[in-house]
């Protein structure tokens, strides 16, 4: 194995193989195959990227199919927030294709089958043929309707498409073993009525193709000659390739199942039934409340398209489950916008400080840089007086020598703005401090040059000016679950672990600039984290969701 094959994953590597064994370059084609009744979540980000970087890799084009199959639960509303995030995380598809395209295609071949005598219409309830199914260990048992003639099997499965039977009273079953020690073998449902509307196909269609007969001759329909699957489709793989073999005429080339391991994030369920259950419990907003895995939500919360695709990226592609650490999601975002994001001035639990010897009703404007691993981002006038916030936390009346905040006689810079030290406390009648009294030292600006400016001191703290300051709602969000494995234990349900710390709501003081930022904006809120400006925010409103800290917290959590 050359060193360039053993720098590509296992994936890759296959590609490789195939195209040094004669396949042709110009026949490679890839697909994102989502069925269209939920959002995409962190987990479809890894196959997205999978695939459409395997396109890029092999200048070669990439589908997008819903693999819309199940009216019951599928619309248009989630075929549109899955273009929208695929887009979003930037990435663009060669043709957008609809297993509906095929139904006409599907049925034919379904008659094929029947023809052959390789399918048969069975009227058993599903509760008897689940247990003719036998067990991995036993054989199953043959349907009463197994030997039915291909002409009447033809009659009834037509009469399954003209509405002539009601739900749940026939299926077509593919005749495969019953005796395979692979339970998908044994003569599985490849259609079943559903009299539902299909959002693209109407009333059209009364009886709809199951995934493992759509799946693999919707592939081979679109010349797809990789098909990537996530491990749990592995038993399916064998099943994929009897349907292939059994129509004509397939004369080229079959599509390849391969399969991979999916992503599997601690703290998170990925489930798209358990992440209905929790906007039905009301314990999230919706899809795409800040603290849910979908792709909207990570949006919504800040993480940005290369942050994702960075992190699936370092997380990798294997053959062998394993459960990602989220801290490495959080740190693929903290180094995105680390080179990205604006420093700003935000006091989260405001009280007052004022400097007593500044001078009154004075003004003046402090630059303050952008962001320091970016000069190209410039820089900003802040305005600075007399009356200014500072976070309630970086003030203690009585400290010891390991505080390095303010406190009363000692000193600590104001960041860009000037040396102060604490000299009283006005309290209210509950003993609460309101007010925080100050002396500065007007020879100690920083950047100003001066000696005594260049002065140490051990804290530097965040402010806000009063009378610019503006009230901002920041919706602090944190992990929706307290447990690495909330969906993984039998004895508990996966609500059971909740954290009821995910969410809080707070009053903010925030720097003027920031009022004429749009939705989406990605800022860093010096000392205290990441945020980014929520879709609803405006400039009369401001609304900001903490997207992660500037350390991982959770660390010291699990040490304790």
């Amino acid at each position: 194995m050359s060193e360039h094959t053993e720098s590509l994953h296992f994936i890759e590597q296959i590609v490789e193989a195939d195209l040094d064994a004669g396949f042709s370059a110009g026949k490679l084609r890839f697909r994102f195959p989502p069925e269209p009744n939920g959002y995409l979540h962190i987990g479809h980000v890894k196959a997205i990227a999978l695939n459409f970087n395997l396109g890029q890799r092999f200048n070669a084009p990439v589908n997008l199919r819903f693999d819309d199959t199940n009216p019951a639960k599928e619309s248009i509303e989630y075929v549109n927030a899955i273009k929208s995030d695929i887009q979003w995380l930037g990435y663009q598809w060669a043709e957008e294709r609809y297993a509906s395209d095929y139904f006409d295609q599907l049925f034919a071949w379904a008659q094929e089958l029947i023809s052959k005598g390789l399918a048969y219409v069975d009227s058993q309830s599903s509760e008897d043929m689940a247990i003719q199914k036998g067990t991995p260990t036993q054989a199953g048992t043959n349907s009463p309707f197994r030997d039915t003639d291909s002409e009447t099997n033809m009659k009834l499965f037509q009469e399954m498409a003209d509405g002539k039977h009601e739900e749940g009273s026939l299926v077509l079953r593919a005749k495969i073993d019953m005796a395979s020690p692979n339970m998908l073998f044994r003569d599985p449902v490849i259609y079943r009525i559903l009299k539902k509307a299909h959002h693209r196909t109407g009333s059209t269609w009364c009886i709809y193709p199951m995934y493992d007969w759509t799946h693999g001759e919707s592939d081979y329909i679109e010349g797809i000659s990789h098909s990537l699957c996530t491990l749990e489709f592995k038993p399916h793989r064998d099943l994929y390739e009897w349907f292939l073999s059994n129509l004509t005429p397939l004369d080229h080339h079959y599509p390849k199942q391969r399969e991979f391991a999916r992503l599997n994030l601690s703290y998170t369920v990925t489930s798209k039934r358990k992440l209905a259950k929790l906007i039905e419990m009301n314990v999230v907003s919706g899809w795409d409340d800040p603290r849910m895995p979908t792709i909207s939500g990570l949006r919504r919360r800040g993480y940005t398209p290369q942050s994702l695709r960075n992190f699936v990226e370092t997380a990798g592609i294997s053959k062998r489950e394993n459960i990602i650490d989220a801290s490495l999601l959080e740190f693929c975002v903290r180094e995105d916008l680390n080179t990205k994001a604006s420093r700003v001035m935000a006091v989260l639990n405001p009280v007052k400080l004022v400097i007593i010897n500044y001078p009154e009703g004075a003004t003046e404007m402090l630059e303050a840089e952008n962001n320091p691993e970016d000069p190209s981002k410039g820089s900003r006038l802040m305005p600075f007086s007399k009356n200014l916030f500072i976070e309630r936390d970086d003030f203690k009346e009585e400290a010891n020598r390991k505080y390095f905040r303010l406190t009363l006689g000692k000193e600590v810079r104001l960041k860009n703005g000037y040396i102060i030290e604490g000299q009283s406390v006005i309290k209210d009648v509950e003993g609460t401090i309101t007010e925080i009294h100050c002396t500065y030292d007007p020879d100690s600006k920083s950047g100003s040059g001066s000696e005594a400016s260049q002065r140490k001191v051990k804290g530097t703290i965040h402010w806000v000016n009063q009378a610019t300051a503006v009230a901002a709602q920041v919706n602090l969000y944190d992990r929706l679950f307290s447990d690495e494995s909330p969906d993984r234990h039998k004895e508990q349900d996966f609500t059971d672990f909740i954290n009821e710390d995910s969410f809080k709501q707070i009053t903010a003081q925030v720097e003027p600039s920031l009022v004429n930022l749009t939705p989406g904006t990605n800022v860093q809120f010096q000392r205290l984290g990441y945020f980014v400006t929520d879709t609803d925010s405006t400039s009369d409103n401001l609304i900001f969701n903490k997207t992660v800290g500037l350390r991982d917290t959770w660390a010291k959590k699990g040490s304790n």
